[in-house]
C-alpha cells in the first residue's frame, strides 16, 4: 500500500517535462527583462557621474553593460538550472558536495585564473580602460607588448584588435603595465628636423601659424583642443636641429591630426624656404704628393 501511494504522489514524466518547459520559458523571459534593466540602470549610473566627454561616457556605459549582463546571465542560469534539477528529482545536495571537493582540487592549481579574475575586477572598478580604447599591454608572457583597440572585456580576459586585424586575447592577470592611449584626451608630440642654416624664430612662427590655421579649419577644429605650437629646440644632431611641437587633441585623434600637421608643415616649409635636411656624408680626398 505504501509503495502504491508513493507512486500515486510522484508526478508523471509528462508533468515533469511541462514544469521544466515552463521554467525555461520563465528563464528566457527573465533574461530579456534583465538585459533591458541592466542597460537602463547602467545608463543612469553613468550619466550621474561627470565625464570628460560624451565619448568617455559611451565607452564606460558600454563596458559596464557588457560586464553586468554577463554576470547577471550567469547568476540567472545557475539558479534556473538548480530549479530544473530539483524538478527532475536530482539530489542537488550531493552535487554541491561533489562540486565543492572538485573546486578545492581545481583551486589549488588555478591561482593564475584567480589572479586574472581579481585583475579584471580592478580594471573595471578603477576604469583603467574601456571598450573602444586603444591600449598597450606589457607584462609577464607578453613579448614586446600588445597594442590594439579593446573589443571586449570580461572579468578574466581582454580582447584587442590590432591594425593588421589580428585579435589578441590577453589574460587580465598577465598585464603588469597598461598604457591607455585614448583616455579623456591625447597629445600630439611631433619632432621636426630643420637645417642648421634655418632661422629658428622663423621656424617657430611658421609652425605656430600652421597649427593655428589647422585648429581653425572646420574639418579639424572639433578634434583639436589646443593648437599645435612650437615648444622648444629639442636636440642638435649630426646634420639637423630637432624642433619639438606639441598640441592637445581628442582621444584617438592624435594620429590623424599629426599626419595632417606634418603634411601642412612640409608645404609651409617649402613656401618659406626652410630646409628639412637629409643625412649627409662628407668625403675628403687625400692630397696628392708632388
Amino acid at each position: 500500500m505504501l509503495f502504491v501511494s508513493s507512486l500515486a504522489t510522484r508526478p508523471s514524466i509528462g508533468q515533469t517535462l511541462i514544469e521544466v518547459l515552463i521554467t525555461l520559458l520563465v528563464l528566457l523571459l527573465l533574461q530579456l527583462m534583465v538585459r533591458i534593466s541592466v542597460s537602463q540602470i547602467v545608463n543612469r549610473l553613468v550619466q550621474s557621474r561627470n565625464h570628460h566627454s560624451e565619448v568617455e561616457e559611451r565607452k564606460r556605459e558600454e563596458t559596464l553593460t557588457r560586464i553586468f549582463r554577463t554576470a547577471s546571465m550567469a547568476i540567472l542560469w545557475i539558479i534556473g538550472i538548480s530549479i530544473i534539477l530539483g524538478e527532475l528529482h536530482v539530489n542537488i545536495a550531493a552535487l554541491i558536495t561533489g562540486a565543492g571537493l572538485i573546486g578545492v582540487v581545481l583551486g589549488l592549481g588555478a591561482q593564475s585564473t584567480i589572479k586574472s579574475y581579481l585583475a579584471g575586477l580592478f580594471i573595471i572598478l578603477e576604469n583603467q580602460y574601456r571598450v573602444g580604447d586603444i591600449i598597450t599591454l606589457n607584462g609577464l608572457g607578453i613579448q614586446d607588448g600588445v597594442s590594439g583597440v579593446v573589443e571586449d572585456i570580461s572579468i578574466r580576459i581582454t580582447k584587442l584588435r590590432d591594425l593588421d586585424g589580428n585579435l589578441h586575447i590577453v589574460s587580465n592577470g598577465t598585464a603588469q603595465v597598461i598604457t591607455n592611449r585614448t583616455f579623456q584626451y591625447a597629445k600630439v608630440n611631433i619632432d621636426v628636423p630643420v637645417s642648421y642654416d634655418a632661422d629658428i624664430d622663423k621656424v617657430q612662427k611658421v609652425i605656430d601659424e600652421t597649427g593655428t590655421a589647422m585648429a581653425s579649419d572646420e574639418a579639424w577644429q572639433k578634434l583639436i583642443l589646443e593648437p599645435i605650437k612650437f615648444l622648444r629646440v629639442d636636440s642638435f644632431n649630426d646634420f639637423s636641429v630637432t624642433v619639438k611641437s606639441l598640441g592637445k587633441v581628442q582621444a584617438a585623434a592624435q594620429w590623424d591630426v599629426a599626419g595632417e600637421f606634418r603634411r601642412r608643415v612640409k608645404k609651409a616649409f617649402e613656401k618659406h624656404d626652410i630646409q628639412i635636411p637629409l643625412p649627409q656624408v662628407v668625403v675628403r680626398q687625400p692630397k696628392k704628393s708632388l
